[in-house]
This record gives C-alpha cells, sequence and structure tokens, in this order.
C-alpha cells in the first residue's frame, strides 16, 4: 500500500468521523435557546411532553425534528410552533441563540412582558407572530435588524408606546397587524404610504383598536379643543348660574325695600295726632 493511498484513506476516515460526531451532539446555540426558554414557560396543559434537557441535547437529525413544535433543516432548528397550547410566562431573551431560526410562532397563549430587544439576533427570521397574548411595553425598534421579516403580527396585546418608524424601513414587509393594543401617537408614514410596486399597502385593519393611534390610514390626531358638547354645557352653566345670581340679587333687593317701606310707615305712624 503506497503512502498517497494511506493518506487517502485517512483523510476520508476523518471526515467520517466528523460528520458522525455532527449528527451526535447538537448545535449548543439552539441547546441553549431551548433550555432557556423552557425555563421561561409554563405549561400547565403538558402540551410540551418531550420538552427536557435530554431532548434539548439532540433536538434535530438532520431535517428531523425529535422536538415537538420544532422544524428542522441541516441539523438545526428553523421553525417553532408553539401557537394555541395555552402557554404562561414570559418570552426568553435567550431565544436569539436559536440564529438559524426563519419563523418563530407563539400565538394565542397567555404570555406576558415585554417584546425582547435580542430578538434582533434572529437575523434570517420572516415570520413573528406574537398575536392574542398579554405581552405589555413597547415595540423594540432594534426589529428593523430582522431584514428579511415578512410577517409582524402583534395583535391583541397590552403594547403601549409608538410604532417604532424603523419598521417602515422593512422592504420585504408583506403582513403588518397591531391592532388592539394600547399603542399610541402617529402611524409612521413608511408603513402607511408605502410607495412601489412590490410594497403593499397596510390598511386600518392593521391598526385599528389603539384609541391614542393617529394618522392615516386612521383618522387624523383629534383636537386638543373644548368640543362642541363641552362649550353648550359652559353657556348652560354660565346662564344657570347668572340666573341665579340675578334671583338672589331681586330677593335681596325686595327684602330691602320692604324693610324701608315699614320703616317709613313707623315713622308716618309717630308723626300723626290722636283724636
Amino acid at each position: 500500500m503506497d503512502v498517497e493511498r494511506v493518506i487517502k484513506l485517512v483523510l476520508f476516515s476523518c471526515i467520517t468521523l466528523i460528520a458522525l460526531i455532527k449528527q451526535c451532539l447538537s448545535d449548543p446555540n439552539d441547546e441553549a435557546c431551548l433550555t432557556n426558554l423552557n425555563k421561561s414557560l409554563q405549561d400547565p396543559n403538558k402540551s410540551l411532553h418531550n420538552w427536557n434537557q435530554q431532548t434539548f441535547a439532540k433536538p434535530c437529525n438532520d431535517s428531523i425534528s425529535n422536538l415537538q413544535g420544532a422544524i428542522c433543516n441541516n441539523g438545526r432548528i428553523y421553525k417553532l410552533s408553539l401557537n394555541n397550547l395555552s402557554l404562561r410566562g414570559t418570552i426568553s431573551p435567550f431565544l436569539s441563540n436559536c440564529t438559524n431560526l426563519q419563523a418563530l410562532d407563539l400565538s394565542s397563549n397567555f404570555l406576558t412582558g415585554p417584546i425582547p430587544p435580542e430578538l434582533q439576533s434572529l437575523v434570517n427570521l420572516a415570520v413573528l407572530n406574537l398575536s392574542s397574548n398579554r405581552l405589555e411595553g413597547e415595540i423594540p425598534p432594534q426589529l428593523t435588524l430582522c431584514a428579511y421579516l415578512n410577517i409582524i403580527d402583534f395583535h391583541d396585546n397590552l403594547l403601549t408606546g409608538p410604532i417604532p418608524q424603523q419598521l417602515g424601513l422593512l422592504n420585504r414587509l408583506s403582513a403588518f397587524d397591531v391592532s388592539n393594543n394600547r399603542l399610541s401617537g402617529p402611524i409612521p408614514v413608511l408603513l402607511s404610504n408605502r410607495s412601489g410596486p412590490n410594497l403593499p399597502r397596510f390598511n386600518a385593519s392593521s391598526f385599528e383598536g389603539n384609541k391614542d393611534l393617529y394618522g392615516y390610514p386612521l383618522p387624523p390626531l383629534r383636537s386638543k379643543g373644548l368640543s362642541i358638547l363641552a362649550i353648550v354645557g359652559i353657556g348652560l352653566g354660565s346662564g344657570l348660574a347668572s340666573l341665579v345670581l340675578s334671583f338672589t340679587g331681586v330677593c335681596i333687593w325686595l327684602k330691602v325695600t320692604d324693610r324701608k317701606v315699614a320703616l317709613e310707615e313707623g315713622k308716618i305712624s309717630h308723626l300723626m295726632p290722636d283724636y
């Protein structure tokens, strides 16, 4: 056996060994992502029955997932669908470790707390659905760094503050829904009045249900001046007050006048002689 053949055999063996090791070991980022997400969630219905440390150590066999709610591609988790499972708890910022993630759906649960700004690290993310939860706080402007986002759905939460202007820079965005929250301020022009053949416009249904949100396609900012009803009410109140004061003045005047008349009558009777 010549040296060249031996070298080729050794290289082939090394490559095969590396491939086998890769299949046996999980990606450490995905493992940290899943471990911390599991810690932040409460699962009262035991829907995530195989979410345990043993499965986190090897969640994927190439493109086959060993984990409920997860879909794998090339040994990495690229989709998490944990919607409508009555999950409670918060969204772990360690989700950012699932760097190959392209779709995240945690909708229709009972999740609370903020949307982690750390999600900006999911640079491959195309779908982000956190709708129908109880999430609070502001929408992180850092989500603009997820340049591949096609869908953002945050409807039916308790989100506050303005819609970040930067989200209008997401040119791939085809669906956007923040309805039925507690958002305030103007709707970003780059979201409401998009121009270009491949940039869909979002209608009022994407923004309604936020009483302090204004601007196209919603009505403009309401005037801070007095309403017609308020002006009429003030007018009626002033008129009533004037009427009461006038009536009180007349009563006082009549009383004073009666007293003067009585005094005059007393003087006259005193001066008249007796017969």
